[in-house]
């Protein structure tokens, strides 16, 4: 594991290049506006879609004035909810690692004259002994990214679409021009629900209208519009059945407690190593963990969920290196146990300048205390400020 290169070129990032520094600026805002073009596309989708359903379908198709009514009071409450989730996911701020998880000036330069890959990890391994992580790579180093030149945070990646590392990254998506990670990960699961919650409504209400448009079309030799609803039952169809497997897939990694990333590669803890359910808390209090534990607003895009996005309740194996108990006189395998104590207390201290994860309306810009408790094989993790801790049983341990 080296620095070197990015190091170096933090430090002669203040020259430019043969093509001056007017070159770079207008490239950078040609790839910003290029990235809205997929939004703009969905935004041009949904407009056109009100069109065919309410003016072509809803009042120049259907005669019953209470069919029409009912037709356009459902459509309409299921179009602000998907909108409305489709614009918290789309400009929600994404999750940044707060600035204590930056290494110093003086611990890069002690990187860099570092002789070996062992003594690297040494002096990474002294600054992160007082952050919160338990995760650690492939080699058992503490996880560090280069190009943002901080300790990553457990669940953190690095987003080489917006160069940053981002907290609890689950994937970038291009269709909202945003990184889905633990700031708008509900605001996603709610915007692929309602959006197909949305095709699917409009396909059953159109298709009763299909042959009848068929016939009148066929017999007056003209479509007089009504292309627009024929056009109207394909589109969502095709969406519908592009979105069942997108969100059914996520409804199962909320329920695992998984990232898209972490369905890929495993995370590996420091004590343990790798473990594909290690953030598994149930499957309850997995979805309490991004909907939160107010039930009222389970199904509303609003910030309910639970955390910090820096620290997470793991499998009480994880925490600590395990003791091994000394061998019964009767020859039995040896117990292993763990040192972990109900007393302990984690306590994280943000300070609101610098650590502020979603801005002035997003209320985490505070001092948090997060309680772990032993439960079995799991943590209860608690928030002062919430119901209460999770609740874990042993049916719901996966």
């Amino acid at each position: 594991m080296s620095i070197t290169g990015n190091y170096d070129h933090y430090h002669r990032s203040g020259s430019t290049g043969s093509g001056g520094p007017d070159r770079p600026e207008r490239c950078v805002c040609c790839v910003r506006t290029m990235k809205w073009f997929p939004v703009l596309f969905i935004v041009s989708v949904i407009g056109w879609s009100y069109y065919a359903f309410v003016v072509q379908l809803s009042f120049f198709t259907v005669t019953s004035v209470v069919q029409r009514i009912l037709f356009l009071l459902f459509y309409h409450l299921i179009l602000v909810m998907f909108l409305w989730s489709y614009y918290q996911t789309v400009f929600t701020d994404i999750g940044r690692v707060p600035s204590r998880f930056r290494v110093p000036r003086s611990e890069l330069d002690r990187l860099l004259r570092a002789t070996s890959e062992e003594e690297q990890k040494q002096i990474l391994e002294a600054f992160a002994k007082e952050l919160p992580i338990v995760t650690r790579t492939l080699n058992a180093s503490v996880r560090f990214c280069e190009k943002c030149r901080l300790i990553k945070p457990d669940r953190a990646h690095h987003c080489s679409v917006c160069g940053v590392c981002v907290l609890k990254l689950d994937h970038h998506c291009p269709w909202v021009n945003n990184c889905i990670n633990f700031t708008n990960y509900k605001y996603f699961i709610l915007f692929l629900g309602y959006a197909l919650l949305y095709c699917l409504y409009i396909a059953f209400t159109t298709v009763m209208y299909m042959e009848m448009i068929w016939s009148v079309s066929g017999r007056e030799g003209k479509v007089d519009g009504r292309f627009h609803i024929l056009f109207l039952f394909f589109v969502s169809l095709m969406f519908a059945i592009s979105l069942v497997s997108l969100f059914g897939y996520h409804c199962y990694l909320v329920l695992l407690n998984r990232t898209t990333l972490e369905s890929f590669r495993t995370p590996i803890f420091r004590y343990g190593g790798p473990d594909k359910n290690g953030f598994s808390l149930g499957k309850l209090n997995n979805f309490q963990e991004v909907f939160g534990d107010d039930r009222k607003l389970w199904f509303v895009p609003v910030y309910t969920s639970l955390g910090d996005g820096m620290v997470y309740p793991v499998h009480a194996s994880h925490l600590t290196a395990p003791v091994i108990a000394p061998a019964s006189p009767g020859g039995l395998t040896p117990a292993v146990s763990s040192e972990f104590s109900a007393s302990t207390r984690i306590t994280m201290m943000t300070n609101k300048d610098e650590d502020n994860l979603m801005g002035e309306n997003g209320g985490l810009g505070r001092e948090d205390q997060h309680e772990y408790k032993p439960n079995g094989n799991h943590l209860l993790y608690q928030q002062p400020q919430l119901n209460g801790p999770y609740r874990t049983r042993p049916e719901d341990i996966v």
